[in-house]
């Protein structure tokens, strides 16, 4: 039994040698390329390609540091370059930034696990960290620079790398989250990147620190909003708008979507409270006083609705909604009416209300003319019961076409 494991293990150690052999040939021609100062980029290949076909290559910080050295030559090659004002890929430029990152935390993991333990003496940390805290802003120009392309999967991986850095024991001591003021903003554009890919918890990891740039806290507000109906978390929802109404309150988001969400929910009241709220801030805007006025025509205080609409309509009388408010808040009283026990005896009250109702419909339409699903109805139900026989076969046409 002992001579078959010790054969074994003699097999194993045989199947070694031709995978240290590859290895070392591999290295010792990286190793040629890079004295011969050129050729960098086939240098990173043959490390790239020996990781993929040799598992044992993962543990192998000569390999790594090969594919680091390798990687460092093409940038200053490229720095030098950008330097003269020489034609460079800047997509290139930036992507050799983030492999050197990506290189030497994974050096750095291997360099812990062999010379680590109570007392490291790691070889590689305290050089690695000074070269690439020095290239760190190409990692938030990098991403910059594809938001700007519209690479937002790509951003957001050098958006990550800069910022996840304060969290690498590579760059212990640096304190990046305390020490560098481009945390928020490279924060922020991680939010919004990942807003752009539809990825809600990447969204919701980042923003917290998003936050802090205040020149963009509105649309963090916004993203975060977003990302919280995406995850169909009602209540999370309902507070991230109602801290942007409450910080933001005239911001074109936050108020229109609170109301959308009451008034698509029935909760009048709280959509009323809201549009009240919202008026204590800015009695003039003409979007709060209409919020006000669905409100109370939805909670059938037709009056009040009327009111607020006609002075919207004195005020502007090209805005088409103030139009459609008191068209309804007209033609639902006519219908409740013809609804209740005593139509009969309300038969002129109930034409009293078609006809007032009429015009604002009229003008309604011809404002919005694309509004058909919202106009048509009303219009056909107010030719019916006036008897305007041309005007009813027209929206009859339309709305059967």
């Amino acid at each position: 039994m002992k001579k078959q494991r010790l054969l074994a293990l003699f097999l194993l150690l045989l199947s070694f040698i031709p995978c240290l052999q590859a290895q070392k040939k591999e290295l010792g021609q990286a190793r040629s390329y890079i004295k011969s100062g050129k050729d960098y980029d086939k240098a990173e290949k043959l490390m790239t390609d020996l990781l993929q076909k040799d598992s044992t290559c993962h543990t192998n910080e000569k390999v790594y540091l090969m594919w680091f050295t390798s990687v460092l030559k093409q940038y200053e090659a490229a720095n030098e370059k950008l330097y003269l004002k020489q034609k460079y890929d800047t997509a290139a430029f930036f992507g050799l930034t983030h492999r050197l990152y990506a290189i030497a935390e994974s050096l750095d993991s291997i360099d812990v696990a062999e010379h680590g333990g109570k007392k490291p003496r790691l070889k590689y940390r305290e050089g690695h960290a000074r070269l690439l805290n020095q290239l760190r802003p190409n990692l938030y120009f990098g991403g910059t620079y594809h938001v700007g392309k519209g690479n937002y999967k790509e951003a957001i991986r050098f958006f990550e790398t800069y910022l996840e850095a304060d969290n690498q024991p590579l760059f212990q001591g640096y304190n990046y989250s305390s020490k560098d003021s481009r945390m928020p903003q490279a924060a922020y554009w991680a939010v919004y990147s990942a807003y752009k890919l539809n990825d809600a918890d990447k969204v919701l990891h980042y923003a917290p620190m998003a936050m802090a740039d205040t020149a963009k806290t509105a649309y963090t507000l916004l993203h975060v909003a977003e990302a919280y109906e995406w995850q169909r978390n009602d209540s999370a929802y309902l507070a991230t708008l109602d801290e942007g109404f409450v910080r933001f309150p005239e911001h074109p988001y936050f108020f229109p979507h609170l109301e959308d969400y009451y008034t698509g929910n029935g909760n009048f009241e709280m959509a009323l409270k809201y549009a009240e709220r919202a008026l204590e801030v800015n009695p003039q805007n003409t979007i709060f006083q209409l919020a006000k006025a669905t409100s109370l025509l939805n909670l059938e205080r037709y009056d009040e609705s009327v009111r607020i609409s006609e002075r919207l309509i004195a005020d502007c009388d090209t805005m088409p909604e103030p139009y459609y408010t008191i068209g309804s808040a007209y033609l639902n009283q006519a219908l409740t009416m013809e609804t209740g026990v005593k139509a009969r005896d309300n038969k002129t009250k109930i034409r009293e209300f078609y006809i007032k109702a009429r015009p604002y419909m009229e003008a309604y339409r011809k404002l919005a003319p694309n509004e058909k699903k919202k106009w048509a109805p009303a219009l056909y139900r107010i030719y019916l019961n006036l008897n305007m026989g041309k005007q009813f076969e027209e929206i009859d046409h339309l709305m059967h076409d």
